[in-house]
């Protein structure tokens, strides 16, 4: 069995970071699985966590009003899942929900934190690559809203 640290080496959203760092980060991460349909984060609840996905998917969706659920982007193997445990106050953005078994690494936002005030070139990483995270949810959630919103009645 990997160890965590091993599990980060090989994913490509820690690709270039040193062996330290990864054992930084390696040490707020534990393996956790969810069951199909699980939450694994609802939108507007505090953001503890982040993840990444070893196995399955996960559907991004948000809550739109009559209309119900609507699914934003889903997620795989070696993606990272949430970012809102850096940026306060700190909520999650959207629901995520498990497509069937998944499996994670889960990481604990707030020690995380504490190891990224400790030593900011390790926050510094963290955070270009969590940003680069954001910026792609955004663009989906657009193109999303586009489709949904974007034709006009009767034109």
């Amino acid at each position: 069995m990997r160890t965590i640290d091993e599990l980060l080496a090989g994913s490509s959203a820690f690709d270039g970071l040193s062996g330290e760092h990864l054992e930084l980060i390696a040490g707020c991460g534990v393996n956790r699985s969810f069951a199909a349909g699980a939450m694994l984060m609802r939108e507007g609840e505090r953001a503890q966590t982040f993840y990444v996905i070893r196995h399955g998917a996960v559907a991004l969706e948000t809550y739109v009003p009559q209309r119900g659920p609507l699914m934003i982007e889903t997620l795989h193997e070696d993606e990272l899942l949430g970012w809102s445990w850096m940026v306060p106050p700190h909520h999650s953005q959207f629901d995520a929900r498990a497509l069937g078994v998944v499996r994670t690494v889960a990481f604990d936002g707030a020690c995380l934190r504490g190891k990224c005030d400790a030593d900011p070139a390790l926050g510094y990483e963290l955070m270009k690559r969590f940003a680069a995270v954001l910026a792609e949810r955004l663009a989906a959630t657009r193109i999303r809203l586009l489709d949904v919103y974007g034709h006009v009645a009767g034109s």
